[in-house]
């Protein structure tokens, strides 16, 4: 999925451009969805949108279902240290961060991710009515994560994750949500989080990635029931510039009673991973046709840093050997827009 824009003039008009790799070319869809919303979260084929009001939906962009979910409110900014007020005015409902010197501004579109949901994850993909799906939240800078069931009126509840600092990522892998923190530790949430009035216990941290400190980006994804982690690695010798940079993925098994392990994947010969850089997360596939195995998918160079002259190049990374090369498209952009792999359900 290619930039969109959210404040197009008109709802009617906004569009957004999917670039296909199997297909090798790029096709519009009208999505009036998409106006004055931010993505902040992409699951099974469906989208997790944010409005300046802090209202969620779930769009699958294929077919146009929608499920709603509850809106975000104080206690959900309050858990990322943020002081916000809610306003309503001709435009509607309206939120203002309050600053430690009394004045306060305007949480724009923009900034909705830094101050409530920077991401959001699902346990299953929604039907119409969102049963059985429960969404999953990591907040802007928190310990904290927050999760409600699709469908349901009841608003999102908080859990504590015990992370040392803040959680970063979280990936729904074997019927249970993991939080990743920021320092690499991973917390694995209870399954009866799914069920309905259970009372969620406080998660407890189960291991860290060694020398996480060492990569400057980490995705994380569930693959064939584990969890995996891709990483771009810097390597900085004295005098050198620019460092030098490598994408490395490690993967972690959950089933066993014993502390999970980090190991390192050197092949992945049944399989391609596909990462959202943006987002913190990804996700794998079996290879078909043109989409080559034993590869890693990223939405843009292992370099980007998202600033206002970013590269919205592709890059594909092969396993084995590290080399990688850019995947062209016939679409030249510009600008600090987030590119996203989504991966078609048009089931649901």
């Amino acid at each position: 999925m290619l930039p969109f824009d959210p404040h197009s003039p008109e709802r009617t008009t906004t569009k957004a451009a999917f670039y296909s790799l199997e297909e090798e070319k790029t096709f519009a869809l009208p999505l009036p969805e998409l106006h004055g919303k931010v993505v902040c979260g992409l699951s099974f084929g469906w989208l997790a949108l944010m409005d300046e009001a802090a209202a969620v939906t779930l769009l699958n962009p294929f077919t146009g279902n929608r499920v709603a979910l509850p809106p975000a409110d104080k206690s959900i900014a309050e858990a990322s240290s943020k002081s916000v007020a809610v306003t309503d005015g001709d435009g509607g409902r309206r939120w203002v961060l309050q600053h430690s010197s009394g004045d306060a501004s305007p949480v724009t579109l923009d900034k909705m991710r830094d101050v409530f949901f920077r991401g959001i994850v699902f346990s299953t993909a929604p039907n119409n009515f969102g049963d059985g799906c429960v969404a999953m939240a990591v907040l802007a800078d928190s310990s904290e994560v927050a999760f409600c069931r699709a469908g349901d009126k009841a608003p999102w509840t908080l859990i504590e994750t015990n992370v040392e600092c803040c959680v970063s990522s979280v990936v729904h892998c074997q019927d249970r949500f993991v939080a990743i923190g920021c320092l690499g530790e991973i917390s694995i949430i209870s399954r009866n989080i799914a069920v309905d009035d259970a009372q969620p216990r406080p998660a407890r941290p189960v291991s860290s990635l060694p020398e996480p400190a060492e990569m400057c980006h980490r995705s994380y994804l569930q693959v064939n029931g584990q969890l995996h982690l891709v990483g771009v690695a810097m390597q900085a010798f004295h005098g050198e510039w620019p460092f030098g940079r490598h994408a490395v993925v490690y993967k972690c098994d959950l089933t066993g009673e014993t502390t999970p392990v980090w190991s390192m994947v050197t092949e992945a010969s049944d399989f391609a991973l596909f990462v959202s850089k943006d987002f913190n997360m990804g996700f794998g596939g079996a290879s078909v046709s043109k989409i080559k195995r034993n590869c890693i998918y990223l939405s843009e160079p292992m370099y980007s840093d998202h600033g206002e002259d970013s590269d919205h190049s592709p890059e594909i990374v092969d396993i084995a050997t590290g080399t990688s090369d850019e995947i062209s498209y016939p679409i030249t952009m510009e600008g600090s827009e987030a590119l996203c792999w989504i991966r078609p359900n048009l089931w649901t």
